[in-house]
């Protein structure tokens, strides 16, 4: 009798287990399919390699998801989608050119996805290029069309959001590298050139000169007015402790009402240039002649540097009025036209 009540109790137990742990395993197993996912490596060879994939802007959830699969970074499966729902991330993925090292878990991808962990492609402009130049070499490395950058930098609303006030944004365009990624539209790479020039003009303290009511030529300038200024000193000069010089000749030349007869705003002012500046060109009107004009020209010429910058707010001391090239790269200074029309012999005519 003992043995038969211990097989009846061993079958009630074996029932209720069932009860138990059949419904658990219903409940449990989809958790855990679910769950598991985003630990799982997806395709790839075993050692390991790189794909690199392109996410364009606009393109939704379901086109980052596409991608992916696509270049075999993940396999085709619901669960991605369920998983990035889950973690309320969907609309949060940015676009951009990703780098993923396979096999990933679905989970790194999303998480690099999310963190907008993007390749970084350097991007360097050199002092002196105008704006024309900036906008031709973004749209050869495909950043965004030329006409539509150009457009933009045109463009008055575009201008005033980021807080210049000038006609366009030549000048403002500021000469260094950059780290773009592919997720970035023309708007924000000139953005970004815009908001590199304003911290540096702020360290330079360039708002603060222009506030100032001192006497003086420099702090009597507008901002604008010494980016023009700056624009031309970079055009005229590529050796860095000249530009001190460069910058007290021309502001010598404006405080005596005399005109600055520089030959890069006469160029700038030409707009198509075969490289040969003629006296017919010198005599060419335009808001940018300034052989013709009195004072600054139209705007500035070219997006000019720091050290640029820098040479308006400390010019050199001197009483220097001219300034004539040696064929060297720098240039011989003079305070008289007498002086300079003999230096004028000796580095130009007589050669």
């Amino acid at each position: 009798m003992p043995l038969i009540s211990s097989e009846i109790t061993l079958q009630k137990w074996g029932s209720i287990m069932a009860w138990i742990v059949i419904p658990a395993m219903m409940v449990l197993s989809p958790v855990y399919w679910f769950y598991s996912y985003g630990m799982v490596p997806g395709p790839g060879p075993a050692d390991g390699d790189e794909v690199r994939v392109s996410i364009p802007r606009g393109h939704g959830f379901q086109g980052v998801y596409q991608a992916l699969v696509d270049s075999a970074v993940l396999e085709e499966d619901v669960r991605f989608g369920m998983l990035a729902s889950w973690r309320g991330v969907s609309k949060r993925l940015r676009a951009g050119e990703y780098v993923f090292s396979r096999p990933a878990t679905p989970s790194d991808v999303l998480q690099k996805l999310i963190d907008g962990s993007t390749l970084l492609h350097p991007l360097t402009f050199q002092e002196g290029l105008t704006m024309r130049q900036v906008a031709k070499e973004l749209g050869r490395q495909g950043w965004a069309s030329q006409e539509e950058l150009l457009d933009l930098c045109h463009d008055p609303g575009f201008i005033a959001s980021l807080g210049i006030q000038a006609p366009s944004l030549e000048g403002y365009l500021f000469p260094d590298t950059y780290y773009l990624s592919r997720g970035q539209d023309g708007r924000a790479v000139l953005r970004m050139m815009v908001e590199r020039f304003l911290e540096v003009s702020e360290a330079l303290g360039l708002d603060l000169v222009a506030a100032e009511a001192a006497p003086g030529v420099v702090r009597k300038m507008t901002i604008h007015e010494m980016v023009i200024l700056a624009s031309i000193i970079e055009k005229e000069t590529g050796v860095g402790f000249e530009r001190p010089q460069i910058s007290r000749v021309f502001l010598n030349r404006l405080e005596r009402k005399m005109r600055l007869q520089a030959d890069p705003t006469v160029i700038y002012g030409l707009g198509d240039f075969d490289g040969n500046l003629t006296r017919k060109d010198l005599r060419t009107p335009s808001a940018y002649n300034t052989y013709l004009i009195a004072g600054l020209p139209a705007g500035p010429i070219a997006n000019p540097g720091r050290d640029s910058l820098h040479a308006v707010l400390q010019p050199a001391e001197g009483d220097w009025l001219y300034f004539v090239s040696r064929g060297d790269g720098t240039h011989q200074f003079s305070k008289n036209l007498k002086e300079h029309n003999r230096a004028v012999y000796r580095f130009q005519k007589k050669r």
